[in-house]
Order: structure tokens, then sequence, then C-alpha cells
């Protein structure tokens, strides 16, 4: 899994998957859902990022016990 913020476009990526995406969705404005051929969710991209995201510049990342 990979994230990345890009301040030039205000964009946050998260990508949940190396898979190609084959199909986009906006979901909600501003929030696009990236699905692979098989119709897996493989990342998402969160637009106008600074606005909707707290903290673009830090990240916590928690594995569930």
């Amino acid at each position: 899994m990979k994230a990345k913020y890009d301040a030039k476009t205000d964009s946050l990526t998260i990508e949940f998957s190396s898979a190609p995406v084959a199909e986009s969705d906006e979901d909600k404005p501003g929030v696009i859902l990236n699905y692979d051929a098989a119709g897996n969710l493989v990342g998402l991209e969160v637009l106008d990022a600074s606005t909707r995201v707290s903290e673009t510049r830090t990240m916590q990342f928690q594995v569930a016990d």
C-alpha cells in the first residue's frame, strides 16, 4: 500500500494494489475510487485534499490485533 500527497495538485492518492486501474468512479464529489479489470478496489484519490484531510503531510498506520 502506498500513499502520496501532491501539493501542486492538492490531491491525495492511496494505492491498495499495484494492479492497473481499469475503471474509475467518482463516488462523491472529489473522491475517486479506482478499480482493476476484475472490479476490485485498487486505490482512491481525494481531490482538494487540504480542505478534506486535516493533516496532508503526516500519516498514521495501524494494524488491528
